[in-house]
């Protein structure tokens, strides 16, 4: 009987999300979507995105893995609706304006709230890898600010 309830509602809220529920899983399978380099306007050093998913009708997230070779960032940047870092591979360094440079390791979860001017990227010496994930507010997912200096990106953890 719960069971039931259950899909009765998972239906009832797909119907509610403008979703089939009648359609299938969607697979997107590795290497079904090509990677890109970081375009140099939002990041220094050599950058790696790898697409995992994109938003949909039914919701807004999107998802990538960004491989950053060492002393490779982000620009200072913010997020409308914020943004979850997982990091899975190597070192790196996170900084929110105004806080010390933070060193993350694979496993580390980072949740970065709404409007929070940040930047993400590798050590000095080690490439790191993440999985970004982050939500898109009428259609904008970013906003991408000033380059991060060689002194701000210096700053020991």
């Amino acid at each position: 009987m719960a069971a039931l309830s259950f899909s009765m509602a998972a239906s009832a809220m797909a119907q509610q999300n403008n979703v089939d529920p009648a359609a299938g899983l969607q697979i997107a399978r590795n290497g079904s979507q090509p990677s890109y380099k970081g375009p140099a306007e939002s990041f220094t050093g050599a950058v790696r995105v790898d697409p995992l998913f994109q938003a949909k009708e039914s919701t807004r997230a999107t998802g990538a893995y960004v491989t950053f070779e060492p002393g490779a960032r982000t620009a200072w940047h913010t997020h409308p609706v914020g943004q979850t870092l997982i990091v899975t591979a190597g070192a790196g360094r996170v900084q929110r304006w105004g806080d010390p440079v933070e060193e993350i390791r694979p496993g580390d979860v980072v949740w970065i709230p709404p409007g929070q001017k940040h930047w993400h990227g590798a050590s000095a010496t080690t490439a790191m890898t993440h999985i970004a994930i982050t939500e898109l507010r009428g259609g904008k997912a970013v906003d991408w600010l000033e380059k991060v200096g060689d002194k701000q990106y210096a700053s020991q953890p």
